[in-house]
């Protein structure tokens, strides 16, 4: 994630009457809301692949990564998109399934991401690892570890999103099932009492969190050099679990019946140069996954460096998502 903030819009820069008649191509880039918000990424990767193009980019805003993918589904051949931007490795595998993406086709060998995740279909952009955010004006002494989190004071209170419509939530999901194995289901259940509210998206969750909802919010060992940064406020802080964290590996795939598919593959090459990779940072408030122009910021020195990484096969999710996401279900009684 990448630091999803907190006004969204449903779609951006629509394909313009004067493009048409200029004859211009549009590519149209399904992703999810926070990217194209005006503190996203969105507005600056547009002006900047426009200008070499000889395009319009209209980029279409959806909930969140797994509400991306269900978008895909429903639609299936017939969709409009070009390029579908905002998966994880854990959704790529049941992606592929749909038989809707195309292999892209580019040297994407400028990819350096934990793991050195590699694919013929899905390229990486940016990537992240999850983590409890907490607020040390109200949480002292936050939990240290999955097990605190899971047992901990039922009146600290976190907002945690949805796996089945999120990617953090769903990273959660997998994080917890790392974790705890077959007993994920028990630690759901203890977990439930902490939990203040489900929300459909990071959005909507971090914003609960930032308004003094809750004292805790599940996000990304990232965010907080947001605040650092923008707002020169070290209060949100990342806490480090001994168990080690669970990765997220944000991807950007080509759709087989895409209208314009070379113009989608320009666009997928034109992702891992430091034109697009120089917006992540401080934009997406994500790792950048090939080369930016320049170093990163000073206050990404100071976040958390997991000692352990969490990274589930893409086949392994895809065969469980289902039950496990019904475990969690009744576990919580949602």
């Amino acid at each position: 994630m990448r630091m999803k903030f907190l006004s969204m819009v449903a779609a951006f820069a629509a394909f313009s009457s004067s493009a048409a008649l200029a004859g211009e191509k549009t590519l149209t880039v399904y992703t999810y809301e926070s990217f194209i918000s005006e503190w996203g990424p969105g507005p600056k990767v547009k002006e900047a692949f426009e200008k070499t193009c000889g395009c319009t980019v209209n980029f279409v805003g959806i909930t969140d990564g797994v509400a991306l993918l269900s978008r895909l589904k429903l639609e299936g051949p017939a969709t409009k998109a070009d390029v579908v931007l905002g998966l994880d490795t854990n959704l790529v595998a049941e992606a592929k399934e749909t038989g809707l993406f195309d292999a892209h086709g580019i040297d994407a060998s400028a990819v350096k991401v934990p793991g050195d995740y590699k694919d013929d279909v899905f390229v990486p952009y940016d990537y992240g690892h999850f983590a409890v955010v907490y607020d040390t004006k109200t949480l002292a002494n936050p939990p240290k570890s999955l097990k605190e989190l899971v047992e901990g004071d039922a009146s600290q209170k976190i907002v945690i999103e949805d796996p089945r419509t999120s990617t953090p939530g769903l990273g959660l999901l997998l994080w917890v099932k790392s974790v705890y194995g077959d007993k994920a289901g028990e630690a759901w259940a203890k977990l439930k009492g902490r939990v203040l509210t489900v929300t459909p998206g990071w959005s909507e969750a971090y914003g609960l969190f930032t308004k003094g909802e809750a004292p805790m919010v599940l996000s990304y060992t990232t965010s907080p050099a947001y605040h650092m940064i923008a707002e020169n406020e070290n209060r949100y802080q990342a806490a480090p679990f001994s168990e080690g964290h669970a990765i997220q590996i944000e991807v950007a795939g080509l759709l087989k019946n895409a209208p314009e598919k070379e113009l989608a593959r320009e666009f997928l090459s034109f992702m891992i140069t430091p034109a697009f990779q120089d917006t992540i940072p401080e934009n997406n408030w994500m790792m950048p996954a090939a080369a930016t122009s320049k170093p990163l910021p000073e206050a990404f020195g100071k976040l958390v460096q997991p000692e352990k990484t969490f990274l589930m096969a893409p086949e392994d999710v895809a065969k469980n998502r289902k039950a496990w996401i019904d475990e969690w279900l009744k576990a919580m009684s949602l």
